[in-house]
């Protein structure tokens, strides 16, 4: 694995009904994500505006009203894949950009790609940079729960436009 020190901007378009919570990682732990399992808290981010909207929308003509938020992020270690498996990566990285929605809701099989997430979380890594199957710009997870004091993601809100919880949505 190649790891590396991270500090960038990323994008994310939230849902709104989900807005209040745009650090948590809730969403991708209630029904797993390309990189993570159920149950594992991760929050999926792009390095690019264009690639987050296009993250959100996926295959769609249309694209459901979102939130975008932006967020200041310096992580220490990721793994850097936007190279590709090369050397430095086990076999298993070939299935990275594995179909897992089919795999995992339609077949029932766990998906190789959360094997990938197990392994980068054992390697004490704290996420993982791909590049974007859409765009073919930088994508980043967090695996929020590894996030140590000096790691820092933090949403750009000077305003405090986002929403402070769910009541709204009662």
């Amino acid at each position: 694995m190649i790891l590396a020190s991270l500090s960038t901007v990323a994008y994310r378009a939230h849902t709104p009904r989900w807005a209040h919570a745009p650090t948590s990682g809730a969403g991708a732990a209630a029904y797993g994500g390309r990189a993570n399992r159920i149950g594992i808290p991760a929050l999926y981010l792009a390095l690019d505006e264009h690639t987050a909207l296009a993250e959100y929308k996926q295959q769609s003509e249309l694209m459901p009203p979102a939130t975008l938020v932006s967020y200041s992020i310096e992580i220490n270690p990721v793994v850097d894949f936007r190279g590709g498996v090369g050397t430095r990566f086990d076999a298993i990285w070939e299935d990275f950009f594995c179909d897992w929605r089919n795999l995992w809701f339609d077949q029932g099989v766990e998906p190789p790609s959360w094997i990938i997430g197990d392994l980068v979380i054992e390697a004490k890594a704290k996420g993982i940079l791909f590049n974007s199957s859409l765009t073919g710009k930088p994508n980043l997870v967090i695996y929020t729960e590894t996030l140590e004091e000096n790691d820092r993601v933090a949403v750009y809100d000077p305003r405090g436009d986002l929403p402070t919880n769910a009541t709204s949505w009662s």
